[in-house]
């Protein structure tokens, strides 16, 4: 009995290279609540996530970001990090550093936008994430 092999119709097998996934994007939003004791210390709290998605959840967020004025930083590890946290969760110690150059950032540019190139310890009155 003769073998059939897909060799004797179309030559050689060559290897399947896995096709490249789509990127689907991802985006999570962080806010600086102010603390209970706001008063006496006016420093905000740790930032919380207030939003988070992937497809075009993320594509909305992103928007909403960009037409609001909000400062938007690209970090695939760090958003992947943040993605897993619940929402309004506060930023875990892990991940504070990184964060912290992003709220530096945004600080900056607040003031920036705002002509106000005084002190850059801390986030201007009022600014939101």
């Amino acid at each position: 009995m003769a073998r059939h092999s897909d060799e004797d119709e179309i030559g050689p097998r060559r290897p399947r290279w896995p096709q490249p996934r789509e990127r689907v994007p991802l985006a999570v939003a962080l806010d600086q609540k102010p603390r209970p004791d706001a008063a006496a210390n006016p420093r905000p709290g740790a930032p919380r996530v207030v939003a988070t998605g992937r497809g075009a959840v993320a594509e909305q967020i992103l928007a909403i970001a960009f037409a609001q004025g909000v400062p938007v930083r690209e970090d695939p590890d760090l958003v992947e990090l943040l993605a897993t946290l619940e929402l309004d969760a506060e930023v875990p110690i892990d991940a504070i550093a990184a964060v912290a150059e992003i709220l530096s950032y945004v600080y900056r540019a607040n003031r920036a936008a705002a002509g106000d190139s005084a002190r850059d310890d801390g986030p201007p009155r009022g600014a939101g994430l």
